[in-house]
């Protein structure tokens, strides 16, 4: 029998798609997750084969400048260092009206409590599906590394085609392996179930419009994420006599002293009393009428708008006086 002597030819791509193809591959595979512990906060870019980036923290911000919000504040203080110490521990929802201090928490929690080990990792609602795979890394680290980590997603909320959810109802509470010692959940939103709940999902029930067969699951299924957040903590707008204490609390914090009276609002502030009753003695005049109009143009009153108008009236008064020394 004779053998074939036919040559054997070789194909082979263009470079340029050899380029392509190896680009695409490397695009889908995700790679490994490393996390150094002395690295105090991470943040999750890049979609479902991204990375974790370290933050460069900015740790100015304390709990005690955080003022209006204090039984809030305790929870959220308590339940850390439970989590620190190993003790048991809740993964926290912080829901209520915007710019009431949430988010400044969690960065107040990481100046607080960095030395005892606490670290942050950021992660966006669109990315919740890698969650699993932060979490292997977090047990991947030594045993002895004293680091404990709360995985912070802002404004957290869904639609009812959004499936990501899921993956954080697994990691809340669900899975095998959702244990709680090393990772906790501290999320905001604007809304306290994050799924959305339909009148018409009530009125096809009442009215024996749905096709479902057993119709109150759909309203089981919209608040089963946030029941699995063991601690809530409901934030609500704020008065005006809080409002106007936060703005003298940041006035008080500005270096600069070339303010109408600022140097007895610091002083006083040391031995404030009522709040209600303390408030037009110790902020000027102007500055408090300048704020509440600040407040009135911004359509409501929250820490927020009171360190935004702080900022403006700080900067426009350094410019003054600048502008009068030239």
């Amino acid at each position: 029998m004779t053998q074939s002597t036919k040559p054997v030819t070789n194909y082979a791509l263009p470079d340029h798609l050899l380029n392509l193809l190896g680009q695409y591959l490397q695009e889908q595979i995700a790679p490994t997750i490393e996390i150094d512990p002395t690295q105090l906060a991470y943040r999750w870019v890049g979609g479902h084969n991204g990375h974790l980036e370290p933050l460069a923290v900015n740790l100015f911000l304390s709990l005690d400048d955080l003022h209006g919000i204090d039984i809030q504040k305790a929870k959220l203080v308590q339940n850390t260092r439970q989590f620190l110490k190993g003790y048991p521990a809740n993964h926290v929802l912080m829901t209520g009206t915007r710019g009431a201090g949430k988010s400044s928490l969690i960065r107040a929690l990481l100046q607080a409590y960095h030395n005892e080990g606490l670290r942050i990792i950021e992660i966006a609602r669109d990315d919740l599906r890698v969650l699993d795979k932060i979490r292997a890394a977090i047990n991947a680290l030594p045993p002895d590394c004293g680091c404990h980590y709360v995985v912070y997603c802002d404004d957290l909320a869904f639609n009812g085609q959004d499936e990501s959810y899921r993956t954080l109802k697994s990691v809340l509470d669900g899975s095998l392996d959702s244990e709680q010692d090393k990772l906790l959940v501290y999320a905001t939103s604007n809304r306290r179930h994050l799924l959305p709940q339909l009148m018409k999902d009530n009125v096809n029930i009442y009215n024996g419009q749905t096709d479902e067969v057993n119709p109150y699951e759909t309203i089981d299924e919209t608040v089963s994420l946030s029941d699995r957040f063991g601690l809530w903590l409901s934030f609500h707008p704020m008065d005006q006599n809080t409002y106007l204490h936060i703005v003298r609390h940041y006035l008080s914090l500005s270096p600069n002293r070339n303010l109408d009276n600022m140097n007895d609002i610091k002083a006083n502030d040391t031995q404030e009393g009522s709040i209600a009753t303390t408030h037009n003695t110790l902020l000027p005049d102007n500055i408090r009428a300048a704020a509440l109009r600040w407040a009135s143009e911004r359509g409501g009153r929250s820490g927020r708008v009171a360190y935004q108008f702080s900022r403006y009236w700080i900067g426009q008064t350094r410019l003054a006086a600048e502008g009068s020394q030239s």
